[in-house]
């Protein structure tokens, strides 16, 4: 994996700040493979709130948190939640490929 322990950390609290207590985080792609160079942060965010108005709040604050912690970051952010209907294959991907944070 291709990410500090300062920008795991800051990544897991930002998350729990914003999504609450029963969030998960899985880093995929090319950061999750110590063989590859370069790369955005591909990330996975399990959350257990269901209102659509409220994770996409919650999301822009793990965001600014985010950079306000470390800068200006290229981050690509899934966020899969209870009862969602419709699923990218990439959901699948990410979940099977990442490493939980």
């Amino acid at each position: 994996m291709r990410l500090s322990v300062f920008e795991c950390e800051t990544l897991k609290n930002a998350a729990r700040d914003s999504f609450g207590e029963r969030v998960e985080l899985r880093l995929f792609g090319s950061r999750a493979d110590d063989s590859r160079k370069g790369g955005d942060i591909d990330l996975l965010i399990n959350v257990a709130l269901t209102d659509p108005t409220e994770i996409a709040r919650a999301h822009t604050r793990f965001l600014s948190r985010v950079y306000a912690q470390m800068g200006e970051q290229k981050l690509d952010v899934l966020i899969d939640f209870p009862g969602r209907q419709s699923k990218a294959p990439i959901f699948e991907l990410a979940r099977q490929e990442g490493v939980r944070l």
